[in-house]
């Protein structure tokens, strides 16, 4: 459920500071002494790179569904993108001696249930999908990436990159609303309900992996803070009500 699109309307939601701290300071070589953290790192590892091969096969499939071949190509482009981010990952993962495919299973559920969820049913429906609903995920790695070493910062920012998603699905669904002001109506209902999938796949992940919980908001010793939790989502919800307004649509 990764989208690498980062609109330019929306504000940047990861709290990076400015100067870099604790492990946030270090390379991987030093940061991996530490087991928990080494486990945190290879279970965010595992759910991006799920993330980046379910993205580029539902682009694939969303591409079915394009009304021109112009519009085909270019979700074809940004399956491929998506691919290509997903092979680093992969590779990284083997690079750090774990192997992907067990790296990965642990999220395939989450996943898997997000997209059953929220199956479009139309071409706007699955463009808003990647634009608003992905673009949540990409809001929630990038936080994390803050506390993360140099090495799988650099790598995990290289991954969230933008493919040009999200310029696209806005330039699309805005003419669509020009052209049918009721598409409008619809289209918001949507991205509601994908607003409430989205934090929900979110806060399991989060909940269930007790490493990633713990370096999430900085080592905390009887798990994740609340309190520090609900403020990186409603960072995140801020970032997806100008992602609304940038798709012409209510929050």
């Amino acid at each position: 459920m990764t989208s690498s699109d980062k609109p330019e309307n929306a504000s940047d939601t990861t709290a990076t500071p400015a100067e870099h701290t604790g492990v946030a300071a270090r390379d991987w070589a030093t940061a991996s002494a530490d087991p928990q953290y080494r486990a945190a790192v290879v279970d965010l590892l595992g759910a991006l790179a799920y993330g980046e091969l379910a993205a580029f096969e539902r682009l694939a499939e969303d591409a079915k569904l394009a009304p021109t071949l112009a519009d085909k190509a270019e979700l074809a482009k940004m399956a491929s993108a998506e691919f290509h981010h997903f092979e680093r990952l992969r590779d990284r993962l083997a690079e750090i001696g774990e192997e992907p495919t067990r790296a990965m299973e642990p999220f395939v559920g989450a996943y898997d249930g997000f997209h059953k969820q929220t199956a479009p049913s139309d071409w706007l429906e699955g463009l808003v999908k990647a634009y608003v609903g992905d673009s949540i995920a990409s809001d929630f790695y990038r936080e994390v990436a803050a506390r993360l070493d140099s090495d799988s910062r650099d790598l995990v920012l290289a991954v969230l990159d933008d493919t040009g998603h999200g310029g696209f699905a806005v330039e699309k669904v805005r003419a669509a609303i020009d052209a049918d002001p009721r598409v409008g109506g619809r289209l918001a209902l949507w991205a509601r309900r994908l607003m409430g999938e989205a934090l929900s796949q979110s806060q399991r992940v989060v909940a269930d992996r007790d490493a990633l919980s713990t370096m999430l908001v900085g080592g905390v010793a009887d798990g994740f803070d609340l309190a520090e939790v609900g403020k990186m989502f409603s960072r995140i919800t801020e970032a997806h009500t100008k992602r609304m307004a940038a798709l012409g649509l209510a929050a």
